[in-house]
């Protein structure tokens, strides 16, 4: 009887957690639906409401595609400086002892909390004009690069950190033991191991430089064909009632974000298929 009963209540249990699965799946895509599927639609339907000819017209205006390589192009030094200070950062955080580690680590996550209009006054205060450290670089691609770089610093660090954490040590060890140097080392033990994480770090940090707007709107200057961003031209369409040309440069930064944050997740899986 006891195992009749145990028969009984499997499929049961097992009914139930099928319906708690498909009632989780239910809620989790009609919240992605109408959080991001919704608006991204309804952007994507605005920038061709007047059809494709208009749309290629609004977004190969001279000002624009001067704003769109103006910030691809600081998106990707941005990523690249991050990519090897964010791991060094990291490195130090989690293999060195020294004073007040507590609170640089705690300083990693302060762009995160600080709003960037914030951000952007504080660094057009201390590298602006009369600003305390008597360097000057408000209204520059300089005072851009410095402003993406603040909001930027944490997606690397924090990416690489719980990896250098989890790290097996004693492979390390094994490796000087038998001779390796420092740098051998690292390129081939740490290095391959952190090379994901390093990746989805960079997709991050140029997810957010491209579409970066409060830390860079006062510092840039937004000068046209020198300093304004895209996100600064699209902010301007706006007050000029050019919404359709706002959302056509808007689609176009939504589809390069996505396809390299598409691209470097493949490459992920890619690397870490072996490790399930």
């Amino acid at each position: 009887m006891a195992s009749s009963a145990a028969v009984v209540e499997r499929p049961v249990g097992a009914v139930s957690g099928r319906a708690g699965g498909t009632l989780a799946r239910g809620v989790a895509t009609g919240y992605l639906s109408l959080v991001v599927l919704l608006p991204l639609a309804a952007l994507v339907w605005s920038s061709r409401s007047h059809g494709l000819d208009s749309f290629w017209h609004e977004a190969t205006r001279p000002e624009a595609v001067s704003a769109l390589k103006l910030t691809l192009g600081a998106a990707v030094i941005c990523a690249a400086i991050n990519a090897l200070a964010g791991t060094m950062i990291a490195w130090v955080l989690v293999r060195d002892r020294f004073p007040g580690k507590g609170a640089v680590d705690a300083v990693i996550d302060l762009p995160f909390a600080l709003p960037t209009i914030v951000a952007g006054l504080t660094l057009l205060t201390l590298y602006g004009p009369g600003g305390p450290v008597g360097v000057d670089v408000a209204f520059t691609r300089t005072g851009l690069m410095l402003a993406l770089l603040f909001v930027t610093l944490p997606f690397v660090v924090r990416a690489v950190q719980p990896v250098l954490l989890e790290l097996d040590r004693e492979m390390e060890e094994a490796a000087a033991s038998l001779g390796a140097g420092s740098f051998a080392i690292f390129r081939r033990i740490v290095f391959p191991n952190l090379l994901p994480a390093i990746l989805s770090g960079v997709a991050l940090a140029f997810a957010r430089a491209v579409g970066e707007f409060g830390a860079v709107v006062l510092i840039s200057g937004n000068l046209p064909f020198k300093t304004e961003v895209s996100s600064v031209y699209i902010f301007g369409q706006l007050q000029s009632d050019n919404a359709q040309g706002a959302a056509a440069v808007s689609v176009l930064l939504l589809g390069i974000s996505l396809g390299v944050l598409l691209l470097i997740g493949a490459f992920r899986r890619w690397r870490t298929r072996h490790d399930v």
